[in-house]
């Protein structure tokens, strides 16, 4: 059982008692209350009526024959005064005794404005819709601990309006891109979250097993794969925004379970998606957010567009100092990899080794929204070549605030080169690559049958939310983020 201290212990007690004189300590239907928003907005027009209120009690103030109360909802707060002459029903002592800070009432009353000039409820009549009985923190907000504060997600959004305000701007960013993709007839469909085979990008997935059918499936680390198969059955503009998951580590800006938005449209490609991603942020600024310049920390990120553009043989060689074609020979990677005092945990090839270069060299130098474009064929194996330069693909990286944004391409849709892109892949696994990509013959045939020419994108939506509302951590836009298990729960 839950340890409780004294305080909370006696609160428990008085349910008990709240019982046994046939109260319902949990409450019941409470109707025709007014948000405490509407409330202020409309005060004057309300002023003659009778109101009724609802919510969580975040603090109690004075003793005596009067009290005030701080009632917190959705919308906002509003005081409540509770006088012994006014209070009807119950009577003051009994709500003296058994009303906490923490408790979630419902409240009747007249308007008044204090001495102070405070927009107030005086409470004639009172009930209790739920008995809290852990107690509020005082000072939970300023926690060194801030893990507790993702632990206890519950908490950290009753006492922190402004946790509540960054997740109702999540909400407002999700239902933008829906509306601003539907209005441009793209379909929203949903795609397997249990997959036989884990395609689409290159990452370690999670494994589980099916016992009806006895076979190993993984949760998706990315939908690519099945949108495109929509392609080839005839729907032109698909989008999804869904779960993925990946088996990797946790930080700051990576959880393993996140949300990804991706598209794929006939008939269009690079550009059509690079424009797409720009107009959609710039949209996403201008209607919802409505902040231009973005503080995050330190940096001062500017979406004022037009954003960047830079190739990724350039970004390399001006951040970091080298050229692809050198990171070739074997002996010079292994000198630039120890020069850059990067650890490689993967396995030490060519394509390993220009991802870790370019992510500890190059990205962190892109704080305003800037399009890294023309990648290397040989970390980009579901994008199409380039027609006059064979190694290099249509594929480009959108980054701000010093991490990847979103991903696009103009789609691999010839089924030989794919098919031969998947078996240099499945070799680098047998060579001990855990993250690269399988075969997947189906998705080869899917292909055979032809799939038009097309642009596909991906947006991380965690990450795009915690750099346009200026959050540090991805944690701050996940509600229940995942957490290292604690061997005792407090």
């Amino acid at each position: 059982m839950l340890e409780l201290n004294e305080v909370e212990a006696s609160r428990r007690d008085r349910i008990e008692e709240l019982r046994l004189q046939g109260v319902d300590p949990f409450g019941h239907r409470f109707d025709n209350a007014l948000t405490t928003a509407y409330i202020a907005e409309h005060f004057d027009a309300l002023e003659t009526a009778v109101v009724r209120a609802r919510g969580r009690v975040m603090a109690i103030r004075g003793h005596g024959k009067a009290c005030f109360l701080v009632l917190a909802d959705m919308s906002g707060k509003m005081q409540l005064y509770v006088r012994a002459d006014d209070l009807k029903e119950p009577t003051y002592d009994w709500f003296k005794k058994y009303v906490d800070s923490g408790d979630i009432i419902g409240v009747e009353g007249t308007l008044f404005v204090t001495k102070t000039g405070e927009k107030t409820i005086a409470v004639s009549r009172l009930w209790v819709l739920s008995k809290a009985i852990r107690t509020l923190p005082e000072k939970f907000h300023g926690l060194t601990d801030v893990e507790l504060r993702y632990r206890q997600r519950y908490v950290d959004l009753m006492v922190n309006p402004e946790v509540r305000d960054a997740f109702r701007n999540r909400s407002r960013i999700v239902a933008h891109i829906r509306t601003y993709l539907t209005e441009r007839e793209y379909l929203e469909v949903e795609t397997p979250m249990l997959q036989p085979i884990a395609g689409g990008a290159t990452a370690r997935p999670f494994v589980t097993h099916h016992n009806a059918l006895d076979q190993d499936l993984f949760l998706r680390i990315a939908p690519e794969l099945y949108l495109k198969r929509l392609l080839v059955g005839g729907f032109e503009k698909v989008f999804e925004i869904n779960r993925s998951f990946r088996n990797e580590g946790i930080d700051t800006v990576h959880n393993p379970e996140f949300t990804m938005m991706e598209l794929y449209e006939a008939y269009s490609d690079l550009d059509g998606m690079m424009s797409l991603t720009e107009s959609l942020i710039l949209d996403l600024v201008d209607k919802v957010t409505k902040v231009v310049q973005v503080h995050r920390g330190e940096q001062l990120i500017d979406f004022g567009g037009p954003f960047e553009r830079i190739t990724f043989d350039e970004a390399l060689h001006k951040y970091a100092g080298v050229g692809l074609e050198e990171l070739r020979d074997d002996a010079l990677a292994h000198q630039k990899i120890a020069e850059f005092g990067i650890r490689m945990d993967k396995v030490f090839d060519y394509a390993n080794v220009v991802n870790e270069v370019f992510d500890k060299m190059v990205e962190p130098n892109f704080i305003n929204p800037t399009f890294v474009h023309d990648y290397p064929v040989e970390i980009s194996p579901l994008a199409k070549r380039i027609p006059d330069q064979p190694e290099r693909v249509q594929r480009f990286e959108l980054f701000a605030g010093g991490m990847e944004l979103a991903n696009a391409f103009t789609e691999l849709n010839d089924p030989m080169d794919q098919e031969e892109r998947f078996r240099q892949q499945a070799a680098a696994k047998a060579r001990g690559d855990d993250e690269s990509q399988v075969m997947d013959t189906d998705y080869v045939r899917a292909l055979q049958y032809g799939m038009p020419p097309a642009g596909g994108l991906g947006i991380g939506i965690d990450r795009l939310v915690m750099l346009l509302l200026g959050l540090e951590s991805i944690r701050d836009v996940i509600l229940f983020p995942q957490l290292k298990r604690r061997e005792t729960q407090d």
